[in-house]
């Protein structure tokens, strides 16, 4: 009969996307992990493989769990030109508390790990079109409500507001100021009164 494990892996999946949220990947050493995880370094690698696995684990995780709370009001079906200007309004409030300096790990990864590491790269190709798709889903509720001009280019918009969203979260990760994040985001969501119907201007 096997051992009943003393941990919980949600728990440690949590522990992990925090230290290397803080850290990045390089940033965190072995020892770290075992460290703030609180369980011994033979028990990391029975669970998880190695130290490249449960960063797999832990962006996996943050997907699922994390960034499904963050995206919710441009993911949900109903979402429109509203919550685009709400995605960029939480966003830049963010670098008000305690995501100031951390900021998000999948855009500190496209930092850090996207060009240097395939599996990296993938989680970050899956997030970046995760949002875009939001974003387009959203526009097209804008264009069906009369809020968005017929002759706008919704893929070129999405496109746009996902690059200006990440530029945002890469912004609050490098600390800066909040009224700078506040303001890139009221020019960056301005975009959508420039295609509103003539008759809505």
């Amino acid at each position: 009969m096997g051992r009943t494990k003393q941990y919980d892996r949600t728990e440690l999946l949590d522990r992990a996307v925090e230290l290397f949220r803080r850290q990045g990947f390089n940033g965190t050493s072995t020892a770290e992990l075992v460290a703030e995880l609180a369980i011994n370094r033979k028990s990391m690698y029975a669970e998880f493989g190695s130290k490249q696995q449960l960063f797999e684990a832990a962006l996996e995780h943050y997907n699922r769990e994390h960034l499904t709370d963050v995206l919710a009001p441009i993911e949900a079906a109903d979402a429109g030109v509203d919550a685009i200007r709400q995605a960029f309004s939480s966003y830049a409030s963010a670098s008000e508390g305690w995501f100031h300096g951390r900021g998000c790990l999948m855009c500190n990864t496209a930092v850090e790990r996207g060009a240097l590491d395939p599996a990296s790269g993938r989680y970050v190709a899956a997030y970046l079109d995760r949002i875009t798709r939001a974003f387009r889903s959203a526009l097209d509720n804008g264009r069906r409500s009369g809020e968005i001009d017929d002759t706008a280019d919704l893929d070129e918009l999405a496109a746009f507001f996902t690059t200006a969203l990440i530029g945002i979260a890469a912004c609050i990760r490098a600390e800066a100021p909040t009224d700078q994040l506040h303001a890139a985001s009221k020019v960056a969501t301005s975009i959508l009164e420039i295609h509103q119907p003539a008759e809505r201007r």
